[in-house]
């Protein structure tokens, strides 16, 4: 039987093997996505198994049942000797009674996980699966869910390579389009978009990035500015179901004046208000019963018939109404909380779902012999990236890898001009080739990214500009020009004195201020 001592040492021994093996893990050479991604789905055993021992651990130290203080009471009393020769006792029965009974070291288990790292085989399962489509993690399979968005009632009919450039533009969408079946659509497309995640970069936490996300889009959500569902006050002004009218749109009475006599006299009845006066004071009398009941109201702001019996029913109503009114608006913003995952989702598959978009372009390029023959030696393709040094094509200038997996002709390597890189400080100083990848990648999200985060909209203005400094300099300059656009009263108004000469608005007054006109 072992011990409590015997478990903490074997755990201890654990945990520290299990960092060794992912720091070996992490320091080998992994030249193709394929070994990338089944080094972190080890290293994602790993860490659960390290996280387990560390639970088991702390339970122990814990010591709730007091086991392991009897136990070390027992080695440390005055006793210890008889407590040694017991246990050693137990341990020559369980020998005698099992003698060929083998125990293998721990160090046994992590030497064959290196042999296997280090020389891996043919016959070695995958940690993960992929369908074909998806080419061990290299493209995204979207067609499920490219059946469901032409299926919705407000789309048009597009190919595959569209639905995929514009799948992220969920604010193009208006909102009133956006039905129970689109909320379905985008729950498929989360899920997908999360177990492919998962299966390509294990070691992301998901769970902690949607809680950055989600505190993000509470702000925005707060502050009206995320985007595809920006607060607007009219539709909130206009879209009241019968005559009761939601409060909670409206911040002041000057936004319930710019209803309208007629509006707020229909909302003030339906409350057993007086809807007589002014439109400022049929505003303030509505806005004065935004957040209480209308039992603490005035009397004498009934009508004479509402005093007795009316109000408690159009409070009713009104309770109603704003009850449907907030689960509208929650449901909103839950379709919306969906849409800011998807957005990130789609931000940390960038590189793929470009790759995906190229590759059904080729695809559909290709005759349906060279399909068959693709076909035909997809296993052997499939095994060119993780063969090694034996596998690699010959390859002396570096060219660019064709679809075949071999090196593309020089001439039409010099042909697209990928002879010439051009670099991107941007873009973090990544290096593209030839220029139709240069000038491809200022629409790109990479591009749209670094200039998001210096503060800079991604316009045509800034086409074929790389920089930092320039990018800057360009968008002060525009600022400045922008600036002198703008509208000044005293500069630009116009003013005629009476014998018909023209000047503006500062002339005029210093003129007219020294009796001059």
């Amino acid at each position: 039987m072992e011990t409590l001592l015997e478990q903490q040492r074997r755990y201890h021994e654990e945990r520290e093997r299990l960092e060794e093996a992912m720091m070996q893990e992490k320091l080998l050479k992994k030249p193709a996505a394929k070994e990338r991604i089944n080094s972190d789905h080890r290293v994602d055993q790993f860490l659960r198994r390290y996280q387990d021992c560390s639970g088991a651990l702390h339970e122990l130290y814990e010591d709730k049942d007091g086991l392991r203080k009897k136990e070390m009471a027992a080695l440390s009393g005055p006793n210890e000797l008889a407590e040694f020769y017991t246990r050693l006792r137990h341990i020559r029965d369980w020998h005698r009674k099992f003698p060929n009974e083998v125990q293998e070291p721990m160090q046994f288990e992590f030497l064959q996980l290196q042999q296997a790292r280090e020389n891996p085989g043919d016959d070695d399962v995958a940690p993960v699966s992929f369908t074909d489509e998806e080419g061990y993690g290299k493209y995204l399979d979207l067609h499920e869910c490219f059946r469901k968005f032409i299926n919705l009632k407000f789309t048009e009919k597009i190919d595959y390579v569209s639905y995929l450039k514009n799948i992220d533009k969920l604010f193009d969408i208006p909102k009133e389009k956006k039905t129970p079946e689109y909320r379905r659509y985008l729950e498929s497309l989360l899920e997908y978009l999360m177990d492919y995640c998962q299966r390509v970069f294990p070691l992301t936490d998901l769970a902690a990035e949607f809680g950055r996300v989600q505190f993000e889009f509470e702000e925005k959500w707060d502050a009206g500015s995320f985007q595809g569902w920006k607060k607007d006050t009219e539709s909130a002004m206009v879209k009241q179901s019968g005559a009761h009218l939601d409060l909670s749109a409206f911040s002041s009475p000057e936004e319930l004046a710019s209803l309208g006599l007629d509006r707020l006299k229909s909302a003030l009845q339906a409350l057993g208000l007086k809807c007589g006066g002014t439109l400022d004071q049929r505003a303030q009398r509505l806005f004065a019963t935004k957040g209480k009941e209308l039992e603490d109201l005035e009397q004498s702001m009934f009508a004479g018939k509402s005093r007795v019996g009316v109000a408690p029913a159009a409070a009713t109503a009104a309770a109603t109404a704003t009850k449907g009114g907030r689960s509208a608006a929650q449901k909103q913003k839950d379709l919306a909380s969906v849409e800011a995952k998807i957005y990130y989702l789609f931000e940390t598959l960038g590189e793929q779902r470009l790759d995906t978009c190229d590759n059904v372009e080729r695809r559909q390029a290709r005759t349906a012999d060279e399909l068959k023959e693709d076909a035909e030696t997809a296993e052997a393709m499939d095994s060119d990236d993780s063969d090694g040094e034996e596998g690699t094509p010959y390859n002396p200038k570096n060219l660019p890898l064709g679809w075949d997996g071999k090196p593309i002709p020089y001439w039409l390597y010099k042909l697209h001009g990928l002879n010439i890189t051009f670099e991107c400080e941007i873009c973090g100083n990544v290096k593209y080739r030839g220029p139709k990848a240069f000038q491809r990648h200022f629409s790109e999200w990479r591009h749209a990214h670094g200039m998001r985060c210096l503060g800079i909209p991604n316009t045509a203005h800034f086409a074929n500009v790389t920089t930092i400094e320039d990018a800057q300099k360009l968008w002060n300059r525009l600022k400045g020009s922008k600036e002198k656009q703008r509208w000044r009263p005293d500069a630009d108004e116009e003013f005629e004195d009476s014998t018909g000469n023209v000047v503006n608005k500062k002339t005029y007054e210093d003129l007219a201020r020294q009796g001059l006109l």
